[in-house]
């Protein structure tokens, strides 16, 4: 069985109550989805989990992207700050090591990415988009895995019978619901999508006692709230 996990951002007490949940129900193997440490309280630490699952497929998010070369351009204020925590915490050397992971690869007859084979930044919605031919556009796999977007669903796009399937956030859900979001890969491919209650609180507050206001402020407003849009 396979456990997905994407978005931790740097969030430890939902990745270890995640990790606790996936074993008990059987989980052997780990596909890891990117955007690992920004905007989180413990980026470094929860890297260092991260690395203790094996066997494990990684591959990158924006977040590392970012975090190894920030984004020119506009982007939302609390960009920047947070980068620089981020860097600050991880060191340039594993900066550059999570960089460096691919932005995609296929693995049990999916195709695992971020956001869409496409792009880290441009990805799938439970309603479809006017650009999903254009971001399935050569591919080859029955199955699409990724996340990004922070809300959890399930879907078979009417691009060549696509499935596309998003886990959720581990640590920065956007659907409202404060718990931690994952997904199981069954051996006969049955996708189920499981949520895991942690202390989302104390998430919160340690963002503000560790970072104080600013970027902080706002992301563990959106750990509490369970909204991007705050």
């Amino acid at each position: 069985m396979i456990a997905c996990l994407y978005d931790v951002h740097g969030n430890l007490p939902a990745l270890e109550a995640v990790v606790a949940d996936a074993r008990e129900a059987g989980a052997e193997r780990w596909i890891l989805g990117g955007d690992y440490a920004l905007f989180g309280g413990w980026p470094r630490e929860s890297v260092e989990r991260l690395r203790a699952l094996e066997p494990a497929v990684w591959i990158r998010g924006n977040g590392e992207r970012w975090t190894a070369e920030p984004p020119a351009g506009e982007v939302h204020p609390i960009v920047p700050d947070a980068i620089a925590a981020a860097r600050e915490q991880l060191g340039d050397a594993l900066v550059a090591e999570l960089a460096a992971l691919p932005p995609a690869t296929d693995h049990d007859g999916m195709l695992v990415c971020h956001a869409s084979p496409r792009d880290d930044m441009q990805s799938f919605f439970a309603e479809p988009g006017e650009d999903e031919e254009e971001l399935l556009d050569g591919v080859g796999a029955r199955r699409v895995l990724f996340g990004h977007t922070h809300v959890p669903f399930r879907r078979v796009s009417d691009v060549r019978g696509i499935e596309l399937v998003n886990p959720g956030s581990v640590g920065l859900p956007y659907d409202r619901d404060p718990r931690a979001a994952y997904a199981l890969v069954h051996p006969g491919g049955e996708v189920e999508h499981r949520r895991v209650a942690y202390d989302h609180g104390a998430s919160a507050a340690r963002l503000r006692e560790a970072f104080g206001g600013g970027w902080a402020e706002v992301v563990a407003r959106r750990i509490e709230q369970a909204r991007g849009d705050v």
